[in-house]
C-alpha cells in the first residue's frame, strides 16, 4: 500500500482526479471509477510482471504511454454537454468517464510499474493488486474531494486547458522516450 501511496502523490493522476472531481462534483462516482480502473490495469500489470516482464520493452511501454497521453489531451479539450435534468447520466458518466481516464491514464505510470515490479518478486497476486489499488485509492481520494469542496471557485475552461497542454506534453516526453529506445 505504501509503496504505490508514495509512488502516486503529485502524479498526473492527481491532476485528472481534480478535474474530474471539478468537473462532475460527483466524489464517490469517481471514487468508484478510480477502484475499477485501478483493479483492471493493477490486475493486468501483476499478470504482466508474472508472467511476461521480459517481452516488456521500455521502447514499447513509453510509445503506449505517449500516444494514450495525446488521446487524453484531446479527450480533455471536449467538454461534456450533459442535457437539462440528465443528474443520472451525469452520475453515470462521472463514474464511466474517470474508470476510462484512469485506466489509460495509469498504464506505463509509476505505479504501475511498482505493480509489474512487486508481482514479480511477489507470489501472492491477490494481495500486491489489492495494496497497490488501496494505496492508488489512499492517494486519490483526498484530492477528489478537496476537488469537489473547491469546484465553485475553479475555473473548469482553464482546468481543461492546461490538463490538456500537461497531458500533450507528457504524450510527447514518452514519444521522445520511445523513439529514443528504439534508435
Amino acid at each position: 500500500i505504501s509503496t504505490v501511496a508514495i509512488a502516486e502523490m503529485g502524479d498526473r493522476t492527481h491532476l485528472l482526479a481534480l478535474m474530474l472531481a471539478a468537473h462532475y462534483r460527483k466524489p464517490w462516482p469517481i471514487l468508484a471509477g478510480v477502484l475499477c480502473a485501478t483493479l483492471a490495469n493493477h490486475a493486468a500489470a501483476g499478470l504482466i510482471g508474472v508472467h511476461l516482464g521480459r517481452f516488456l520493452t521500455p521502447a514499447l511501454l513509453d510509445g503506449i504511454v505517449g500516444v494514450s497521453m495525446i488521446g487524453m489531451a484531446v479527450w480533455t479539450l471536449k467538454p461534456d454537454t450533459p442535457e437539462e435534468g440528465s443528474v443520472g447520466v451525469r452520475r453515470t458518466s462521472a463514474f464511466v468517464a474517470t474508470t476510462i481516464a484512469f485506466f489509460i491514464a495509469e498504464i506505463g505510470d509509476k505505479t504501475q510499474i511498482a505493480t509489474v515490479a512487486l508481482a514479480a518478486a511477489y507470489s501472492n497476486l491477490a494481495a500486491v493488486v489489492a495494496g497497490t489499488t488501496c494505496g492508488m485509492l489512499l492517494a486519490n481520494a483526498p484530492v477528489v474531494f478537496l476537488g469537489k469542496a473547491f469546484s465553485e471557485r475553479l475555473p473548469l475552461r482553464a482546468i481543461h486547458y492546461v490538463a490538456s497542454g500537461l497531458f500533450l506534453i507528457l504524450g510527447t516526453v514518452f514519444i521522445f522516450r520511445a523513439l529514443h529506445y528504439a534508435t
